[in-house]
């Protein structure tokens, strides 16, 4: 797997496949948006969709945490999809997530859809956190040195007659919005009115995860 790399505000991130950025000198992996129990919310309103989402979403989760063993991980919000998803986590589930924590600092930024987040999940709870020069928030806010998600951002393109659309991360060098990291997340095009609010109009670029690496393309040749 080839490693990329993303910038912001001079700090350089490995930006991994899954969707999670790596900040080497403060072994840090920080992933946005896991959306757990996506599946079971829906199905609440009637809406069956195969209840595989949480397992799925975790086994990644473990399989990066796996490849960078990181001494912090920071989950930037909406890690529940709703205020009761994490009551609908099954033993096996909250069991797989204590076995992450073992050994690092795990931090749950709290978000739009989980503003209430569990306190007996291990890890501690905060609305945003910074480091050196690197603030990590749910909502971006197009700071300098910002590092948020909420949006999914996703981008497509053409390429070799044919159109690919893939998940992203939407940066300009000085602030990244992440892609969503969990199974049934859905995505917002980096083309949205949305992104424009976030990035200044000399553009930003989307780093699109690929087969096997990250693509760094210019945000105005996606549609």
């Amino acid at each position: 797997m080839r490693v990329s790399r993303v910038t912001i505000s001079d700090v350089t991130f490995a930006a991994d496949l899954s969707g999670a950025l790596f900040w080497d000198e403060q072994r840090l992996l920080v992933v946005s948006d896991l959306h757990l129990e996506k599946g079971s919310s829906f199905a609440t309103r009637g809406v069956l969709l195969p209840p595989y989402d949480t397992i799925a979403t975790l086994g990644r989760l473990a399989a990066v945490i796996s490849r960078h063993d990181p001494r912090i991980v920071i989950a930037l919000g909406d890690s529940f999809h709703d205020r009761t998803a994490h009551e609908r986590l099954s033993v096996e589930d909250r069991d797989a997530v204590a076995a992450l924590q073992v050994g690092r600092d795990w931090i749950w930024i709290s978000g739009n859809h989980d503003p209430m987040l569990p306190r007996d999940l291990g890890g501690t709870v905060a609305d945003e956190v910074a480091i050196g020069p690197i603030t990590f928030r749910h909502e971006p806010t197009g700071a300098h040195g910002e590092i948020a998600g909420h949006l999914h951002p996703k981008a497509r393109i053409s390429a070799r007659g044919r159109s690919m659309e893939r998940r992203c991360f939407a940066s300009d060098g000085m602030r990244a919005v992440m892609p969503a990291f969990g199974a049934y997340a859905g995505g917002l095009s980096i083309r949205d009115a949305a992104f424009a609010k976030i990035f200044p109009k000399n553009g930003f670029v989307a780093h699109l995860l690929g087969d096997r690496r990250v693509h760094a393309i210019a945000a105005s040749r996606c549609y």
